[in-house]
């Protein structure tokens, strides 16, 4: 009876992951199905969460960075639950499936078992170098900091929800995802969702056009920690602002903790309910101004770090000197490391002045966004009509995304017009592309090759 029993299970999971990857490979290219998921295979399903066994851990990384959205709502629209997924490094064919099908009856325990150090269970959408350890703190971010390292050893006993704002590049999506990381470095079981307003945004609707709204809101209901980045985007849309207006009551009376930011207080976010805007004020609002030069200066010191580059502080302090956006302090960082191993020079003060002199030369002011947009095209060998198009081949995709970026970095173009002239895609979806664009960079050398290339291209 116990072996029939297993092998039922066994059926019912294989058929379950099965459909799911049918549901990927109609959203997926087909290089991408192949490379990613053929080799997947569903392991388990126990207590509400599926583990995943993928052939390595890039292929795990990849996954997680590119597909995890995709892959948790086919496995929990096919499976009716809101599943938690833990991914395992591990080999699956035909030979070894039939083997350990073959084996002992708690083999596939053991395994798992033995294999829990080199599980990977991740936190989708954060990033593991965004922790407290790593952000540089001043005058400008410390009682934020202060703030959120509080939040993150007691989770919804100090501020809830606290509410972090300031512009643009001071350093608000670091804080957020230090949390999220130090709350589940602490405590690797709870239930953590770390969103943008954007992604939050599509989930209700999603759920409302497929009449699946009980699995959304058990999704965001049920969790101990709640973080939604760019809140401000919510702003005119009732029917999420609804959504979270009830989601935030309940997770409050639950204990859980609610943290949000945005680029300004509250109280000055427009077409934003009232009740809404109360709740939001309820418990701690703090500001982020942008850095003074001292903190921008250990920021460089500590990006170089990461990038096994000895930085010397006077180059930090030009650098510095030249940019007041965090986010555009690395895109300077970069320039200059790119430089440095390109010419096979060494790090100086002499080199950084040479490379952000062109950098802030106007020798790009006069190109119109459309003619960006055509030499970014022949950079990647696609044509105008692509990349305004809908087609989300990755390779246009990346394209777009590149495009958003030096629009607005090098050009400074507001996202609404950046949306425009990229085929009348909304500001959120831009933002979007400026923001992936950012996070690759510190992980990503190609993309970082690729920039600095269109950039020489753009001052040809």
């Amino acid at each position: 009876m116990v072996k029939l029993r297993l092998a039922m299970e066994n059926t019912s999971i294989h058929i379950l992951w099965k459909k799911t990857l049918g549901v990927i490979e109609t959203e997926v290219s087909k290089a991408n199905f192949l490379t990613l998921f053929k080799n997947t295979a569903l392991l388990s399903l126990d207590n509400d969460t599926a583990t995943i066994a993928a052939p390595s851990i890039m292929i795990i990384d990849l996954i997680q960075k590119r597909f995890y959205n995709l892959l948790k709502t086919a496995i929990d629209k096919n499976s009716g639950k809101n599943l938690k997924i833990v991914f395992i490094p591990k080999n699956i064919n035909s030979k070894n499936a039939q083997k350990e099908k073959n084996g002992p009856l708690f083999v596939d325990d053991v395994i798992r078992k033995e294999s829990a150090a080199n599980t990977i269970s991740f936190l989708p959408r954060v990033r593991k170098d965004y922790v407290f350890e790593t952000l540089a703190v001043s005058g400008s971010n410390q009682l934020a900091y202060i703030s959120a390292t509080t939040v993150a050893g007691n989770l919804g006993r100090s501020y809830n929800p606290l509410f972090i704002y300031g512009p643009v590049g001071v350093g608000k999506t670091h804080l957020m995802q230090a949390i999220a990381n130090d709350a589940y470095k602490k405590n690797p079981t709870i239930k953590i969702v770390y969103i943008t307003s954007e992604e939050f945004t599509n989930e209700v609707v999603e759920a409302i056009r497929t009449n699946q709204t009980h699995i959304m809101k058990k999704r965001f209901r049920t969790v101990k920690l709640l973080i939604i980045d760019d809140v401000q985007f919510i702003a005119g849309k009732d029917k999420v602002q609804e959504e979270l207006f009830h989601t935030f009551n309940i997770l409050i009376d639950n204990g859980a903790q609610v943290v949000l930011s945005s680029d300004r207080p509250p109280a000055e976010i427009k077409k934003l309910e009232k009740r809404l805007s109360s709740r939001f004020s309820g418990g701690l609002t703090v500001d982020i101004e942008a850095p003074d030069f001292e903190l921008r200066t250990a920021i460089l010191l500590i990006k170089a770090k990461k990038y096994d580059v000895e930085l010397p502080i006077e180059v930090a302090k030009k650098i510095a000197e030249k940019n007041q956006d965090t986010r555009s302090l690395e895109g300077d960082l970069l320039r200059v490391i790119t430089e440095s191993q390109t010419k096979k020079e060494a790090v100086t003060v002499e080199l950084a002045a040479r490379v952000l002199g062109n950098s802030q030369e106007d020798k790009v002011s006069h190109l119109h966004p459309d003619d960006v947009i055509k030499k970014i095209c022949v950079f990647y060998n696609i044509k105008t009509t692509q990349i305004k198009g809908e087609r989300r081949d990755a390779s246009l995709v990346k394209a777009r995304h590149v495009a958003m970026y030096i629009l607005k970095k090098e050009f400074g173009l507001a996202y609404v017009e950046i949306g425009n002239f990229l085929g009348g895609r909304d500001h959120t979806t831009i933002m979007h592309g400026v923001l992936k664009i950012e996070s690759l960079l510190s992980s990503n050398s190609r993309i970082s090759e690729d920039i600095v290339g269109i950039s020489g291209l753009l001052r040809e």
